[in-house]
């Protein structure tokens, strides 16, 4: 078997992971306050940019589908080679970019890369090391994706203080290269899952048209600020697709996505409650951003979602050392009531720029670091662990469209309520609260339905023997029942 000279060392199978994930993911967040900027370097509007933002989040979405498929049926590792040797191609095209024509489909490419290089390498952090590290690939997961978007506003801030944006994405063609690098050193040649399993093109095709649509409807909608057939027609027929994707992996006796599966207590719990975080939080911070960017400069902006990494940092940290512990899922109902907290600062807070704009950071920083990641490994543990990848690509284009998608409905929203900006944006954090309570009530009332006390994971058998951590009883079995 051949193997990279870092084949077995897990600070290399670490570093892989965060130089592949980690540079795109800040992109997402830090793009926002530069769009004026690299608008205006490409001889663009804004508007066409914003869809072009939106496009690519889709493309991140639908990439996990894609890469599940595609390791079941062609060698896993050999993969990531490709997709990291692209993602630097594609780094270095939109760094470089002369004008739109280049920048559009190398930002997009950027994106279905990155979820790619996210399904391909993830999931083996965790099932290829002992259970001891766990913990700590745990840890490092919550700070790859929930720590990168918190610092994303911050790093964006800064490059447009500095009136460039170049600089920023050529910083992410460097890391790119190491993450290509990373990717031959730690090699190791494996064969497919399953080869012999059938394509799913009817997911397939249900998930990039979805995708597709959806994420165009909702960037026209953020960038006209008009609800018209241009914008409302995709969305709405893309959301419906995607609900068909799963209504239709349910219904398969041998899903190439563990729907049915995941339709117990506690990974349902778990999922509802990413979903809902991660659409609350993130409508939040893209709301905030938007007032900042008309009521501040850049530099303020940057100062004011610093606290945001700090304690994306922190909980990452905590994260890791509760994760052999029973208290999982309570660490995810705190989150969620850290993010609802956030929201309610900012809107007793807005639209003055003071001291309590980074205490709300700071509170989502808290909020989705300690509910997303968590919630997310809620569900995988609770399924046997060589259906891991496949859980994580369907969690993560949930997750992904929701929060992605919800963010620029709340902008159109914030527009279109009130009279002004002000009213209009404290309209859209009522609803960013709203979506974070029915999460919190949902959730707990999903995995209480199910079991009424709380259980250690037996990391040892997951990943030993290949069972679940634990067990997840069916919904609504633990309610009484009447007696005939």
């Amino acid at each position: 078997m051949r193997q990279g000279p870092l084949a077995k060392s897990y600070p290399g199978a670490v570093a892989l992971v965060v130089c592949s994930l980690v540079p795109y993911l800040v992109l997402t967040v830090a793009v926002l306050p530069l769009g004026e900027l690299v608008a205006a370097s490409l001889g663009i509007s804004r508007a066409t940019l914003q869809v072009a933002v939106s496009l690519s989040a889709g493309a991140y979405a639908v990439g996990t589908l894609l890469a599940a498929q595609f390791a079941m049926h062609l060698p896993p590792r050999r993969m990531l080679v490709v997709y990291e040797g692209c993602f630097l191609v594609a780094s270095v095209l939109a760094a470089a970019a002369p004008n739109a024509t280049v920048f559009i489909p190398a930002f997009i490419a950027q994106g279905l890369l990155t979820s790619l290089m996210l399904i391909a390498a993830l999931p083996p952090l965790v099932t290829s090391w002992p259970a001891r590290k766990m913990p700590v690939s745990a840890g490092i997961l919550n700070l790859c994706i929930f720590g990168a978007v918190a610092v994303g506003p911050t790093v964006g801030a800064l490059q447009a203080d500095a009136h460039g944006w170049r600089w920023l994405f050529w910083a992410v063609a460097a890391i790119a290269g190491l993450a290509l690098l990373f990717s031959v050193l730690t090699f190791r040649d494996l064969p497919p899952q399953d080869p012999g399993a059938p394509w799913d093109f009817v997911a397939l095709g249900l998930g990039v048209v979805g995708c597709g649509a959806a994420f165009y409807g909702a960037g026209q909608l953020q960038a006209g600020m008009r609800a018209d057939a241009r914008s409302l027609v995709p969305l709405i027929v893309g959301a419906a697709l995607i609900v068909c994707l799963v209504v239709y992996e349910y219904r398969l006796p041998n899903p190439f996505v563990p729907v049915r599966a995941l339709a117990s207590s506690v990974p349902l719990a778990g999922i509802f409650a990413a979903l809902t975080t991660s659409a609350a939080a993130f409508g939040a911070m893209e709301l905030l951003l938007t007032v900042l960017r008309t009521e501040s400069t850049p530099l303020t902006a940057a100062l004011v979602f610093l606290p945001e990494f700090v304690a994306a940092i922190a909980v990452a940290t905590l994260f890791a050392a509760l994760f052999r512990t029973r208290f999982t899922p309570v660490l995810t109902a705190f989150g969620m009531l850290m993010v609802a907290a956030a929201t309610v600062l900012l809107v007793v807070a807005l639209p003055q720029v003071g001291p309590a704009l980074p205490a709300a950071t700071g509170l989502i920083g808290l909020g989705v670091a300690a509910a997303v990641s968590p919630a997310l490994f809620l569900a995988g543990l609770s399924l046997r662990a060589n259906m891991l990848q496949r859980v994580f690509a369907l969690i993560e284009l949930l997750r992904a469209v929701t929060a992605f998608l919800t963010a620029p409905i709340l902008i159109f929203l914030a527009g279109a309520l009130g009279g002004d900006q002000t009213s209009g944006t404290r309209g859209a954090l009522w609803i960013c609260l709203a979506i974070t309570v029915v999460g919190f009530v949902g959730g707990i009332a999903l995995y209480l339905s199910g079991r009424l006390r709380l259980v250690t994971p037996d990391l040892e058998r997951w990943q030993g023997r290949g069972e679940p951590a634990w067990e997840s009883p069916p919904l609504f079995s633990a309610l009484p029942r009447r007696r005939p």
